[in-house]
């Protein structure tokens, strides 16, 4: 990678809030960022190459800190969403129950054997996309507080079950390493508790602003980057590492001038670099040659939203239910790992890949709808 790469990478995360700019369209940022991937990755332009080893080691400090920030403005103190924990893990546990059977059905009807894998991917949602959609739109409400743990922890379980579902000889290293990450977050929670209660934090605080060293910035990403690490050795997502630690920064309480600081290095660079990333690793080139992918793609997209959507019945609005089937990490992350072993079948990569991209065309219209309906009842 050159600078002139990373040059047309920023210029090309512009896309983001170009799109977002009409507020009466109510297009999230991500989307924009995403196109631009698709559009100078290997499906179109062909410029951008995600495989590059600079470009996509970028692309995961921005994951990591994406989660991070997600995790840290979810209001673990609001006892609302605890209200909701309940219930938004039961529907998360619910969707999962429900999507095996129209997993069954596509696998044996397109005679793939992976009932387990598609089972995996309808039930996850991404909370990498769904809430910066969520804090771009400005959603609030009970509503949100329900869908947020919902999220979480589909995200979290499909992170964790991929390997079983994929490659099953893995699944308990996968299992291992994810316990690792929660139990290194749960130790960081206790000291730092332990830390605000003493004071030592706002000592540091009150050091850092008047000598301008920024320490409680270089502190968290010192911890965050450690953890991803961890993640990293354990072989599991970097997901898990940055929205744990997250929920450990909102648990404890995130310093104004902290959010501001992550909020710059987030959203001003490397999480779009993530999105654009992204958007680059999607090759839709494959489908031109295995019509029936096609099918299995839409049919996988619209199985979902379908699932999700069921979620109607418990009182879930339904634009929050559709909300919920965005997807990509997963996705992306079973094409790639099912390609590497040989286990997928010509085509059906993509077919995931268009499946993922259905459930996120569906869910930005559905934040656009909340957002207005939301607006309107104001």
């Amino acid at each position: 990678m050159s600078f002139t790469t990373l040059a047309v990478i920023a210029v090309a995360g512009l896309l983001g809030p170009l799109l977002a700019l009409p507020t009466r369209w109510r297009i999230p940022l991500v989307l924009g960022e995403l196109i631009a991937g698709v559009l100078l990755g290997p499906t179109f332009v062909g410029y951008l190459h995600s495989d590059d080893r600079t470009f996509a080691f970028l692309a995961d400090m921005g994951f990591a800190l994406i989660m991070f920030v997600a995790g840290a403005h979810v209001p673990v103190r609001d006892t609302g969403l605890r209200a909701g924990l309940a219930k938004g893990t039961l529907r998360a546990v619910a969707v999962g129950a429900l999507g095996v059977v129209p997993a069954f059905a596509l696998s044996r009807g397109f005679h793939t054997g992976h009932t387990a894998l598609y089972a995996v991917l309808f039930a996850s949602s991404s909370a990498a996309l769904i809430l910066p959609i969520t804090d771009s739109l400005g959603l609030s409400g009970p509503a949100l507080l329900e869908l947020l743990p919902q999220v979480a922890v589909a995200d979290t379980a499909c992170i964790v079950a991929l390997p079983l579902a994929v490659d099953p000889a893995h699944a308990a290293r996968s299992a291992l390493g994810a316990a690792a990450v929660l139990g290194s977050a749960v130790v960081l929670f206790l000291l730092l508790r332990q830390a605000e209660r003493r004071g030592l934090r706002r000592r540091i605080h009150r050091i850092s602003e008047r000598r301008k060293f920024a320490l409680e910035l270089r502190i968290s990403l010192a911890i965050l980057f450690g953890l991803a690490a961890v993640a990293v050795r354990t072989h599991v997502s970097i997901m898990l590492a940055g929205f744990s630690f997250g929920l450990v920064v909102a648990a404890i309480g995130e310093p104004r001038r902290l959010a501001k600081q992550l909020f710059a290095v987030t959203e001003g660079f490397l999480g779009p670099l993530f999105f654009v990333w992204l958007g680059a690793s999607l090759d839709l080139r494959q489908l031109a040659g295995h019509p029936s992918a096609i099918v299995l793609g839409l049919l996988l997209g619209l199985a979902t939203l379908l699932t999700h959507a069921s979620m109607r019945l418990t009182g879930q609005p339904l634009t929050y239910g559709i909300l919920a089937t965005a997807q990509l990490g997963v996705p992306v992350a079973a094409a790639t790992l099912g390609t590497q072993l040989h286990l997928l079948r010509p085509g059906e990569s993509a077919a995931l890949l268009l499946g993922a991209l259905v459930t996120i065309g569906a869910a930005t219209a559905a934040g656009a709808l909340a957002a207005s309906h939301s607006t309107a009842a104001t």
